[in-house]
C-alpha cells in the first residue's frame, strides 16, 4: 500500500478510535461523576480535563491526516466537516461521512493497488506503439495538474508509454490539428517509434481528425479513440453564440485569450475554438474532411450520459439541463447523436444514479464513481490495442 494510502488509513482508524473512546468515556464519566460528585470533584474534573486533552489529540492528527491525504473528500466534504464540526449534532453526522467516505477510499484504492500488482508481470497496456492524449479545449496539459487525472500514471503502471499533444488551450480544429501533426511528427523523428495511438477527448477528437486528413501524418497514427467528441457539434453553442451580445462576446474573447496568452499559448483563438464547436462548424468541417473513418487506421469512439443536473461537478451542473433542452441525452456539454463517429462506437451508460459527464470521463475530479471506475475503462481500451498488435 502506498504511504499516501497508509497514511488516510491510519488518519481513518483514529477517527474511529476518537468515535468509540469518546461514547465510553462519556458514559464513564457519567456513572463516575453519580459517585464523585460533591464530595470528590476535583479528581473527577481532573479526569474530564484529562480525557478531552487526549481525545482532542487522537481527533485533530486524526481529521488533519485525512484531511491532507484523502483525494475523495475533496472540497464539498472538507467545507462541510469545517462548518458542521462547531454544530451539536450535526458535526457527529459529518463526521460520520468523513469516515465513511475515507475508508471507502482505502478500500477501493487497495484493491486497485493489489489488481496492478496481480497483473504487473503482463503489462497488459504495452502496446507495440506508444499512446498520444490530446486534451480538450480550454485546457493545457501541466504536470501540475493533470488534465487527464490519474489515468497516465494507471496505464503506465500497466506497461504504456505516454505521451501529450501539448498543443495550445484555445485555437480554430485547423491550427490545433497543424499543432498536433507536429508533435506527432517530432515524437516519432525523436523516438523511432514509428506511429503513435491516439486517444483524443473533447474537441481534441475533431483537432486530430484534421491532423490526419490536411496535415499529413495519417501514416504516422495506427488508431484513433475519440473520447467524447462534438463530431457534428453542439447545439447548445450554436444558441449561445446566437444569443450572447458581440459586445460581451467580445470580452469574454480578450479576456481569456490574455490570460492563455500569459499561460503560454503562442497565439490563443477563443472565438475561433467555439464556432468551430457549433453544429454549423463541425459541419463545415465534416464537408472539408469527411466524416469517415480513415483507411488503415483503427478508428473508435466513446460517449458517455449524465443522469442528473445536480450530479455533474460546475458547471456542468448548469449547462446539462441546458443541453438536454437543445439536444436531448448528454453529458453536460455534447449529445448522444453527435459522439458516434469511425468503426466502433462505445455508449458508457451509467450503472448508477449518478451518470458519467463531460469531465469524469478524463477523470478530471480524480472522483471514484460508483458503478464506472474510469482508469480500469482506459486500462480496458489500451489493453484491446495491445491484443490488436497495435
Amino acid at each position: 500500500m502506498p504511504g499516501r494510502l497508509r497514511a488516510l488509513n491510519i488518519g481513518v482508524w483514529l477517527l474511529r478510535v476518537f468515535c468509540w473512546t469518546t461514547l465510553i468515556a462519556t458514559v464513564g464519566l457519567v456513572a463516575a461523576a453519580f459517585a464523585m460528585i460533591p464530595h470528590d470533584w476535583p479528581a473527577w474534573a481532573a479526569i474530564v480535563l484529562s480525557v478531552i486533552v487526549v481525545e482532542s489529540i487522537v481527533f485533530w492528527i486524526g481529521i488533519i491526516t485525512v484531511y491532507l491525504t484523502s483525494v475523495q473528500l475533496g472540497l464539498k466534504i472538507r467545507v462541510i466537516g469545517v462548518i458542521c464540526g462547531w454544530i451539536p449534532i450535526a458535526n457527529l453526522v459529518a463526521l460520520r461521512l468523513i469516515i465513511r467516505t475515507c475508508r471507502e477510499e482505502v478500500r477501493f484504492e487497495g484493491d486497485k493497488e493489489r489488481l496492478d500488482a496481480s497483473r504487473a508481470a503482463y503489462r497488459v497496456c504495452a502496446t507495440r506503439y506508444p499512446i498520444l492524449l490530446v486534451h480538450g479545449v480550454f485546457f493545457r496539459d501541466s504536470k501540475v495538474l493533470n488534465y487527464w487525472g490519474r489515468i497516465p500514471g494507471e496505464l503506465e503502471r500497466n506497461g504504456a508509454t505516454v505521451y501529450y499533444g501539448g498543443h495550445q488551450s484555445a485555437a480554430s480544429v485547423k491550427d490545433a490539428g497543424r499543432e498536433l501533426a507536429a508533435r506527432i511528427r517530432r515524437i516519432v523523428d525523436e523516438t523511432g517509434c514509428g506511429k503513435v495511438n491516439v486517444i483524443a477527448h473533447s474537441k481534441g477528437g475533431l483537432d486530430m481528425r484534421w491532423a490526419i486528413a490536411r496535415e499529413g501524418v495519417g501514416g504516422l497514427v495506427v488508431s484513433l479513440t475519440t473520447i467524447n467528441t462534438p463530431h457534428r457539434g453542439c447545439g447548445f453553442a450554436d444558441y449561445l453564440l446566437s444569443k450572447v451580445p458581440d459586445g460581451a462576446r467580445r470580452r469574454v474573447e480578450a479576456m481569456y485569450n490574455a490570460a492563455a496568452a500569459r499561460l503560454g499559448d503562442p497565439n490563443p483563438d477563443f472565438m475561433a475554438a467555439v464556432r468551430d464547436l457549433t453544429q454549423a462548424g463541425c459541419a463545415r468541417i465534416n464537408r472539408e474532411i469527411g466524416l469517415g473513418p480513415f483507411p488503415g487506421i483503427v478508428c473508435r469512439s466513446v460517449g458517455s450520459r449524465l443522469l442528473h443536473a445536480t450530479t455533474g461537478k460546475f458547471p456542468l451542473n448548469f449547462t446539462y439541463p441546458l443541453v438536454k433542452w437543445f439536444d436531448g441525452p448528454n453529458d453536460g456539454l455534447v449529445s448522444r447523436p453527435s459522439f458516434p463517429w469511425g468503426d466502433d462506437f462505445v455508449w458508457v451508460e451509467p450503472t448508477e444514479n449518478r451518470g458519467i459527464s463531460h469531465a469524469d470521463m478524463i477523470d478530471l475530479d480524480r472522483e471514484n464513481i460508483p458503478g464506472f471506475d474510469v482508469r480500469e475503462f482506459y486500462v480496458g481500451m489500451v489493453a484491446d490495442l495491445k491484443r490488436r498488435g497495435l
